[in-house]
């Protein structure tokens, strides 16, 4: 079956750096777009960026400047590098698959399990 896995999460002091990680395995034909959310304790889940087949990208204001986000050489995989880190950037940080079609489903969503970012001193 199709799993998103994330790595790369940690702790990290202010205006420091971290480079997420996420690779989608199973029986996939094809991914519409993946991206990056977070939640932080109390908050909605909110998008953080995304990134089409196309190579298309859109990031959240919040990150915009800060974060790039990728899609790896190897297959279905998306890097989210994170730079200057700030406080407020603590949540945790799911990996998502939009429009993932395998040999017996359409284009449906899939999450990872989250991995968890804490910006501080």
């Amino acid at each position: 079956q199709v799993q998103l896995v994330e790595s790369g999460g940690g702790l990290v002091q202010p205006e420091g750096s971290l480079r997420l990680s996420c690779a989608a395995s199973g029986s996939i034909v094809s991914i519409k777009a993946m991206g990056w959310y977070r939640q932080a304790l109390g908050k909605e889940r909110e998008l953080v960026a995304v990134i089409t087949s196309g190579g298309g990208t859109n990031y959240a204001a919040s990150v915009k400047g800060r974060f790039t986000i990728s899609r790896g050489s190897a297959k279905n995989t998306v890097y989210l590098q994170m730079n200057t880190l700030k406080p407020e950037d603590t949540a945790v940080y799911y990996c998502n698959a939009e429009g993932l079609t395998t040999p017996v489903h359409y284009g449906m969503n899939y999450w990872g399990e989250g991995t968890l970012v804490t910006v501080s001193s």
